[in-house]
C-alpha cells in the first residue's frame, strides 16, 4: 500500500484494519519538516533586490526562510514590509543569524522587536566575539543563558551556530561542550553540519548527546579533496545525510531544516539553491 498515492480518508480507512496503520501515518507526517533557506545563499541578490530575491526562493519551494545579520539594521517599517512579503508568499521566518550587537544590553531590545515582526522565534548568535580561552566560553555560555531568561517572556528563545572553532578542545574542553552545558534546554543549539564535518567531528553522535535541542540545522555539504569544500551542493559532499536526519528528527527535536550554501560556483545564486533544493527532495523522497 502506497500512502503517498492514498488520500487521508482512504488512509485512515485502511488503519481501521489494522492498528499498526496509525502509528505508520504518524511516522509518515514526522517526516514533514520544513526546508527552509539560511539567505546568506543568496546575499548578493538579497542585498540587490530583497523581494525578488525572496520571492524566488518561495516559488522553488522553500518553505522557511532565516535572515542573516543585515536585517538587524532595519528599522521597523522595514520590517512590517518585509512581514508583508512572508505573509503574502506563504512562507514563514522562525529565526535570525546575529552579530553579537544583538545580544549586548543595549541591543537585545531591538532585536526582539524586529524579530517579533517578522515572526521569528530564535535570535541566533551566528558567530561569538574574539575568544581565547575556557573562561572565555563560559562566560559566553552564561550570557546566552541569561538573554534566553529574557526572551522566554516573549515566547522566544536564542541560539547559537557552531562553526569550526568550537570543536577543536580548548584547555581540555570542547567549547561546543562548554555552551551545551552551561545554557538551559530551551537554548537552541543550531548545527552547521558542514562545518563541524570539516573539523572532523561526527555530527550524528552531536545530536545524540544533546536530544531535544538541535531544533535546526544548516544543511550545509562539505566535501574534502581541491576545489571542492564547501563548494559542493547539498547532497553531493561528504555528510552522511540519511543518518543524520534521521537522528535529528527521532532524537534531536528539530522543527525545520535550512539549506546554507557558502560557494555558488558558475551557475548562480539561484540556481546553485534550487540544485539544492532539487538533491534535498531526491534524497527525502
Amino acid at each position: 500500500m502506497n500512502t503517498s498515492t492514498l488520500s487521508r480518508r482512504q488512509f485512515l480507512q485502511a488503519a481501521a484494519v489494522t492498528p499498526l496503520a496509525m502509528t505508520a501515518l504518524s511516522a509518515f507526517q514526522a517526516k514533514k519538516i520544513p526546508a527552509g533557506l539560511e539567505l546568506y545563499s543568496v546575499r548578493a541578490g538579497l542585498m540587490k533586490d530583497l523581494p525578488a530575491t525572496v520571492t524566488a526562493v518561495a516559488k522553488m519551494g522553500y518553505q522557511v526562510v532565516e535572515f542573516y545579520s543585515p536585517y538587524y539594521s532595519w528599522t521597523t517599517s522595514q520590517a512590517v514590509e518585509v512581514r508583508k512579503l512572508l505573509d503574502g508568499l506563504g512562507i514563514v521566518c522562525r529565526s535570525t543569524h546575529n552579530g553579537p550587537p544583538s545580544f549586548a544590553p543595549e541591543g537585545l531590545q531591538k532585536a526582539i522587536e524586529l524579530n517579533q515582526i517578522i515572526g521569528s522565534k530564535y535570535i541566533v548568535m551566528a558567530s561569538p566575539p574574539q575568544i581565547t580561552g575556557l573562561a572565555g566560553w563560559k562566560a559566553l555560555a552564561d550570557q546566552m543563558t541569561a538573554v534566553t531568561e529574557k526572551l522566554r517572556v516573549f515566547d522566544m528563545s536564542a541560539g547559537y551556530h557552531n562553526h569550526g572553532t568550537e570543536w577543536p578542545l580548548v584547555e581540555g574542553s570542547r567549547p561546543m561542550d562548554v555552551i551545551a552545558g552551561g545554557t538551559p534546554k530551551d537554548f537552541v543549539l543550531q548545527l552547521d553540519v558542514g562545518t563541524c564535518v570539516q573539523a572532523g567531528q561526527d555530527p550524528v553522535a552531536w545530536v545524540k548527546a544533546n536530544p531535544g535541542r538541535i531544533r535546526s540545522m544548516h544543511l550545509k555539504d562539505w566535501a574534502a579533496g581541491e576545489g571542492r569544500g564547501y563548494a559542493v551542493a547539498f547532497g553531493e559532499g561528504d555528510v552522511q545525510w540519511k543518518a543524520l536526519l534521521d537522528a535529528a528528527e527521532s532524537t534531536g527535536g528539530v522543527e525545520y531544516y535550512l539549506i546554507e550554501q557558502e560557494v555558488a560556483g558558475n551557475i548562480g545564486e539561484l540556481a546553485m539553491v534550487q540544485k539544492c533544493l532539487e538533491n534535498y527532495r531526491k534524497l527525502r523522497s
